[in-house]
């Protein structure tokens, strides 16, 4: 038998992440398509969806290196998936907070969902006044030859939550994470204006809806 050389072995390896990477890949899909079931039926049952819009995103190879490398993951298959969580995943923005845990609560509670970790983010914001509900799920992918549980970021949030958050992360991306104080108090005391404009709106929505 032939000796594997390294550059054979480095694209050996290369080969098998790409594959690793598309079951994230498979996983979204199937997470998205879920998510589109929900807010059609919703919309056909209730003739309104809790869903204003949805986002997706996944790590590119080169991402997902640089990552391991930031945080001393190994590159091996088997440590990157337990060590990186945040691989491929789901941004839900919902129109009020009772929303967020609804479509959370729906999504989850099909059979087929596994539940790992959930953060509550809205009932215990982030010291910096970040609010959103997280969840790392787990989501069989049906291959040819087997089936693999892929995990899944979901992040839910309001509209408000999300513009807040938006805003937040232009602003530490263009400090490059040193923002000066000033505005670090006024997101701060933004994030309470978004708390509060939801608060508000949710008591409209009871008054107009019951």
């Amino acid at each position: 038998m032939t000796a594997i050389v390294p550059e054979e072995s480095a694209a050996a390896f290369l080969r098998e992440l790409r594959l690793f990477h598309l079951n994230y890949k498979f996983g979204l899909d199937e997470i998205l398509t879920k998510i589109n079931i929900l807010r059609e039926e919703m919309t056909f049952r209730d003739g309104a969806n809790p869903i204003e819009h949805v986002n997706s995103r996944i790590k590119t190879i080169d991402s997902l290196r640089d990552k391991a490398a930031r945080i001393g993951c190994p590159l091996e298959l088997d440590a990157i998936a337990e060590q990186i969580r945040d691989i491929a995943g789901v941004r839900i923005v919902c129109s009020f907070v009772a929303d967020v845990y609804r479509v959370l609560e729906m999504l989850t509670s099909q059979p087929d969902v596994t539940v790992r970790q959930v953060k509550d983010y809205i009932a215990h914001p982030k010291a910096n006044g970040y609010r959103s509900l997280h969840a790392i799920v787990e989501i069989p992918v049906f291959l040819s030859d087997t089936t693999r549980a892929v995990p899944i970021e979901v992040q839910i949030r309001t509209v408000a939550m999300d513009f807040w958050a938006s805003v937040e992360h232009k602003i530490y991306y263009k400090y490059a994470k040193d923002v000066p104080a000033e505005l670090v108090e006024e997101l701060s005391a933004a994030a309470g204006v978004a708390h509060d404009l939801d608060n508000r709106m949710a008591e409209l929505h009871r008054t107009v809806h019951g």
